[in-house]
C-alpha cells in the first residue's frame, strides 16, 4: 500500500496547535518542515504534501485566531523545493489552483522542482474552493463548479504540453559544433482554447520523470472524470466501505474510455488515527485533542464546509432544513457528508464535534489500525492511505514506530524504497513525450 502524510506544521487538528509540545512559529520555520519531511521519509512514506490556498480568511477572525490553518504558512514550492535538498526519496507534493495560476507558470515551477528533486515532485491539481481566495484574484466569488473544473482540465492539457515542449534528448551540449540543443527535439505548445490562448514553450528541459506526478482530490462527477483522464494519484472519499468502495469502483471504471490502466491510478484514502495501547488510552488522547476546541470554532469550520450561516444558531438544537444550500458550489464531498448528519436530527454541536472532513478516525491499538488498514485496501476500497496527522510530534511518532513496522511484517508495506522517483516508488509509468506517439 502506498502512504503519503498531509502535513500542517503542528498537525492537522484544529486544537493541535494549542498542545504543550507544540512549537509556535512552526508555520513559518523550515528547519521545522525539513525536521519532518526526514521523519517520513526515514518511515518510508511515499509522499509529504502540502495543501494550500491562495487567501487568508478575512471576515470573523475573533473565531478564526483559534485555528490557524490557512491564516499563515509558506508558499508550497518554496517549501518543497528546500526539502528536495534534505530528502533522497520521499515524494513532495503541492497544491496550485488551475483558477488563478496560468499554465506556464505552473508547468515551470513543478518541472523545475522534479529537475530539483532528482524526479520527486506531484501537483495537486485544485480549482480552489473558498470566496476569500476569488476576492484575492478581484472576484467576488468563485465561478460555478462545473465552469471551474471545465477551465481546469483544459489547464492540465496545456501544462502536460508545455511539459513535452521538449524531447527527452534534446539537449546534446555539442561544445564544437555550438549546438546545445537540436532544434528537431523542440515543439511549440500552439494553443487556442476557450479558457487559454498561448503560442510558446517551456524554457526548461524535460523533466526527469517526463510529467511531474498529478494529484486530485475532487468527488463530483466532473471532478472524478478530470482524474480518470488525467491523474496518478487521488485522494478518495468516503467515511465506509461500502461508500469508499463505491467511489474507487466508478472512478477506476471511468479510466478505460481514456486509455488508461487502472493501476496508473492511486487511490489513497483518508485516515485519521489516535494510537494509544489499549483503546481505553487511544480514546483518552483524543479527548484530551477535543478538549483545545472551542465550540464556535467547530461551528464556524461546519459553516464554511456546508456553505452557509449556522454561527447565529442555538448549540444544543437541530439545524434547520432551510439553512440547507441547494447545492455545493465549493467541496461537494464534505457538503454531502454534513447534509447526512443535519439529517440524522443530531444537534449542532453534536455534528460540529464529530464532523471529520471526509476522513476515517479511529482510535486503536497499533494492531487494530494495521488489522483495518489492510481491510480496507483488500477489500478494494483504496490503494492506500494519505494520514493528516493529529499533532505532532505523538501521532508520527505512534505510527512510523508502531504501526509500519506491524504492516511490513505482514509484508503489506515495503522497507526500502524503490527506483529513484516517485513514480518508480508509487509503480507508475513515465509518460511517453505526446509529440512521439
Amino acid at each position: 500500500m502506498a502512504l503519503a502524510c498531509l502535513f500542517q506544521a503542528n498537525g492537522q487538528h484544529n486544537g493541535a496547535w494549542r498542545m504543550p509540545e507544540a512549537e509556535p512559529g512552526a508555520d513559518t520555520d523550515i528547519q521545522h518542515y525539513i525536521r519532518y519531511a526526514q521523519k517520513l521519509e526515514a518511515a518510508k512514506f511515499d509522499l509529504f504534501f502540502l495543501a494550500d490556498t491562495p487567501a487568508s480568511r478575512t471576515d470573523n477572525l475573533e473565531v478564526w485566531t483559534k485555528s490557524p490553518i490557512y491564516q499563515n504558512g509558506l508558499e508550497p514550492i518554496t517549501v518543497l523545493s528546500a526539502l528536495a535538498m534534505h530528502t533522497r526519496h520521499i515524494g513532495l507534493g503541492g497544491t496550485m489552483s488551475t483558477s488563478f495560476s496560468e499554465p506556464f507558470n505552473i508547468a515551470r515551477q513543478f518541472a523545475a522542482l522534479d529537475h530539483i528533486s532528482g524526479g520527486r515532485a506531484a501537483w495537486n491539481v485544485v480549482t480552489s474552493a473558498n470566496d476569500y481566495a476569488a476576492r484575492n484574484f478581484g472576484l467576488d466569488r468563485l465561478p460555478p463548479h462545473a465552469r471551474r473544473y471545465e477551465k481546469a482540465g483544459e489547464c492540465v492539457d496545456v501544462v502536460q504540453k508545455y511539459w513535452d515542449t521538449w524531447e527527452d534528448d534534446a539537449f546534446i551540449f555539442d561544445k564544437e559544433g555550438a549546438r546545445q540543443f537540436d532544434p528537431a527535439k523542440y515543439h511549440v505548445v500552439d494553443h487556442d482554447g476557450e479558457f487559454f490562448k498561448v503560442y510558446g514553450g517551456l524554457n526548461v528541459a524535460r523533466a526527469p520523470q517526463g510529467h511531474p506526478v498529478i494529484i486530485q482530490a475532487g468527488a463530483s462527477d466532473a471532478g472524478k472524470e478530470l482524474a480518470a483522464r488525467t491523474a496518478q494519484v487521488v485522494f478518495g472519499t468516503g467515511g465506509s466501505k461500502e461508500a469508499a468502495r463505491a467511489f474507487y469502483t466508478d472512478l477506476k471504471g471511468r479510466m478505460a474510455k481514456y486509455g488508461r490502466a487502472q493501476d496508473q491510478l492511486k487511490v489513497l484514502s483518508g485516515l485519521n488515527v489516535i494510537i494509544g495501547d489499549t483503546v481505553q488510552e487511544a480514546e483518552e488522547k483524543y479527548e484530551y485533542l477535543r478538549s483545545f476546541i472551542p465550540p464556535e470554532l467547530s461551528v464556524l469550520y461546519l459553516s464554511m464546509d456546508l456553505e452557509t450561516q449556522l454561527l447565529d444558531l442555538p448549540l444544543d438544537a437541530p439545524i434547520p432544513e432551510d439553512r440547507i444550500p441547494a447545492a455545493s458550489n465549493h467541496h461537494t464531498a464534505y457538503f454531502n457528508q454534513i447534509v447526512e448528519l443535519i439529517r440524522s436530527g443530531k444537534t449542532l454541536r453534536e455534528i460540529a464535534a464529530s464532523y471529520k472532513r471526509g476522513n476515517r478516525f479511529m482510535c486503536g491499538t497499533p494492531e487494530m489500525v494495521a488489522d483495518w488498514m489492510e481491510e480496507w485496501v483488500s477489500e478494494g476500497c483504496g490503494d492506500g492511505f494519505m494520514l493528516p496527522l493529529a499533532y505532532l510530534p505523538g501521532i508520527l511518532d505512534d505510527f512510523a514506530g508502531k504501526v509500519i513496522p506491524i504492516l511490513q511484517e505482514r509484508g503489506l508495506y515495503k522497507t526500502e524504497y524503490a527506483g529513484e522517483t516517485l513514480r518508480d516508488g508509487l509503480g507508475l509509468d513515465r509518460p511517453v513525450n505526446q509529440h512521439l506517439l
